[in-house]
């Protein structure tokens, strides 16, 4: 299986503007140009084990967060979406957004319940 060098510049992406982190700031700290940086969240370079290390130190996230969605097996898909889009939540956010996300779940078996009703 192929690392999936797209999604993991997307991730680093995601999680560099949810922290408000500039890719010259990320670069400077993290002892990488900026170019590399952008390449890699383009997907134009691989990142190296040490870059991605060096990356998820900065951005104070695991390598595995940044890796997200390259395993066949993952039972934490999402969380770390989930926890980043919480993040600068009040509790009052939080309880709205676990309120939908229990209700939407709840429609989503419903109606895969009735489709599998259907196509027998």
């Amino acid at each position: 299986m192929e690392v999936n060098f797209r999604l993991v510049g997307r991730r680093i992406h995601e999680v560099r503007a949810v922290q408000n982190v500039s890719q010259m700031q990320l670069a400077e700290l993290s002892d990488l140009s900026v170019s590399y940086i952008s390449m890699i969240e383009n997907a134009k370079r691989k990142a190296s084990l040490v870059s991605l290390v060096r990356i998820a130190n900065v951005l104070g996230v695991t390598v595995d967060e940044l890796l997200n969605g390259n395993q066949l097996y993952n039972p934490t898909e999402y969380q770390t979406d989930i926890d980043l889009l919480l993040a600068d939540c009040d509790n009052y956010e939080k309880r709205t957004i676990y309120e939908f996300v229990l209700a939407a779940k709840g429609i989503l078996r419903n109606n895969r319940e009735l489709l599998n009703q259907f196509e027998k």
